[in-house]
This record gives C-alpha cells, sequence and structure tokens, in this order.
C-alpha cells in the first residue's frame, strides 16, 4: 500500500470524484464525512457504494462516518461489497474504536464473501484533544495500516489556530503531531501527515511537506489535484539517498554477521540498515 499522497473528494460530487480517480495520487480518499453535509449523506453513500465494484483502480479508500455517529455503520454496510482497498476512520479515539471497526469489518467481508481482512484501515486519530490519551496502537489488527494526523479538527476542539502565517503550529497541535509520530513508531506503522488547507501556495505546501519527509511522516493528505505532484516529490527519495542506502544493505547482505560496518569512510549499523530498507521501500 503506497500512501506518499492520498487525494480527498466528495462522496457526493461526481465532477471531482471523477477528477480525482483519473489523477495520479497514491491513493483517492473518497469522504463521506466533513465534505457531506447531513441531508446528503445517503445520497453520497450510495452514489460510492455504486462506483466501488469491479473499478480497475484498486487504490481507493473510503472515509467513513465517526463510529458516534448514526451514519458510521450505514457507510460501511454500503461499501464493504465494493471491497475498497481502505476504510479511513475519522476521530478515532484509541484501540476500542479500531477493534470495534475490525469486527464490523470482518462481519461485512465474510457476508460479502470476501477474505477476511481484506480491507485496511487508515485512522484519523488526533481530531480531538480526548484522542491524545489513547495514542497506543501496539498490537493492533494487522489490517490498521497508518496512522493519519488531522491538525484542523484538533485545533478547532482546542479552540486555537492550527498555523501562524509562517506556517508554524500552535503549541498543543505541535504536541499532538510529535505525539503521533512517536505513537506511529511504536505501533510499526507509517506516519501521514495532515493536509495543507491552501492549494494556492504551492511553496509553502513544499516546505511543509518537506519537513514532515525529514520528521518521519511517509505520506501527506491532500485536498486538491494541484498538490499531487510536490507531495510526491516531498517523500520520494532523491537519487543520492538511494545510493546511500543501496550500498548499507549490499555492505550488509556482503558481512550479514557484521554488527558495525565502514562504509565510504563512516560507520554504520543496525539502524542504518533499517532506515535504509526503509528508502528503498518508499521509492519502490
Amino acid at each position: 500500500m503506497r500512501l506518499r499522497n492520498l487525494l480527498f473528494a466528495p462522496g457526493d460530487s461526481a465532477r471531482k470524484r471523477d477528477k480525482a480517480l483519473a489523477s495520479a495520487a497514491d491513493a483517492v480518499v473518497l469522504d463521506l464525512e466533513d465534505a457531506v453535509g447531513p441531508d446528503s449523506k445517503d445520497e453520497a453513500r450510495e452514489q460510492i457504494a455504486a462506483l466501488l465494484p469491479g473499478r480497475a483502480r484498486r487504490e481507493v479508500v473510503v472515509r467513513v462516518n465517526a463510529r458516534t455517529t448514526p451514519w458510521y455503520l450505514r457507510d460501511l454496510a454500503a461499501v464493504v461489497p465494493g471491497a475498497p482497498m481502505a476504510v479511513m476512520l475519522p476521530k478515532c479515539t484509541g484501540m476500542a474504536d479500531i477493534l470495534a471497526l475490525d469486527h464490523h469489518l470482518e462481519a461485512l467481508e465474510t457476508a460479502a464473501g470476501l477474505e477476511a481482512g481484506q480491507i485496511g484501515v487508515l485512522a484519523l486519530v488526533t481530531e480531538t484533544a480526548a484522542s491524545l490519551h489513547g495514542l497506543d496502537y501496539r498490537n493492533a489488527p494487522p489490517r490498521l495500516k497508518a496512522l493519519c494526523f488531522g491538525a484542523e479538527d484538533l485545533s478547532s476542539d482546542l479552540g486555537v489556530v492550527a498555523r501562524d502565517d509562517e506556517g508554524r503550529y500552535a503549541a498543543p497541535v505541535r504536541q499532538a503531531r510529535a505525539a503521533m509520530l512517536l505513537a506511529a513508531g511504536a505501533a510499526g506503522l507509517p506516519a501521514i501527515d495532515t493536509p495543507f488547507p491552501d492549494p494556492r501556495r504551492p511553496e509553502a505546501l513544499a516546505r511543509e511537506a518537506a519537513e514532515a519527509a525529514r520528521d518521519g511522516f511517509a505520506g501527506k493528505l491532500c485536498i486538491h489535484p494541484d498538490q499531487i505532484g510536490p507531495v510526491a516529490a516531498a517523500f520520494t527519495p532523491d537519487a543520492a539517498r538511494l545510493d546511500w542506502a543501496a550500498k548499507v544493505v549490499a555492505a550488509f547482505t556482503a558481512q550479514p554477521e557484521a554488527g558495525v560496518i565502514s562504509l565510504e569512510g563512516q560507520m554504520v549499523e543496525g539502524l542504518h540498515l533499517r532506515l535504509a530498507r526503509r528508502i528503498l521501500d518508499a521509492a519502490r
């Protein structure tokens, strides 16, 4: 599952859905939550359910409504038979939500004749202040594929502005971002960064995406097709980094018993080998 850039599209807009699905995004998130008003939920759900089956492109994610809403189970029952690549769970407050979703998906997959565990889960785990107390996803069900950072919803919950004019996060948002990165690392899961809210500022987007890649995020959510290219570039290792990673892997392959190896005058060890493999995986 490649997750450098995930492009949102409203579930009730055929024009925007089609444009997103024809884009070069690694995955498209068809949204039944924030982008769809309460009066349009049923129609959007029906449209996505009709669109999913038999699609040639399988990199489709559906963001369902939160578990606490009356639409959550209806969303799952409608979209699971179409076998999307994953379901995105918003307002996730902890492992209990993941376990409940895993149970619901398994029952619906079985009823639809799908393999149990076939549909992955991407969880937005920082959208409320309360969710920050549940940031432990170690030993989660295998279908949990990534943790996603949501800065805008969190800032709304806290009553603060997420970023200032220079792009700097408010202190509690910055703390939540770091905590989520650590939680993802502890769980062995990739972390996906929050969307950049203004498609008219490509330079600011590129800067934020580069900082996210440096900090350890594996990808970034996107809200406009023009954001796909800059985000992909930020999360694609450059030639020099790929060359270094390939040399590290080759050196340890040639000396599998070695704990530390001298490579071009620099000492590399197991931690560098793990990093090198992550870089090569990202390039693939």
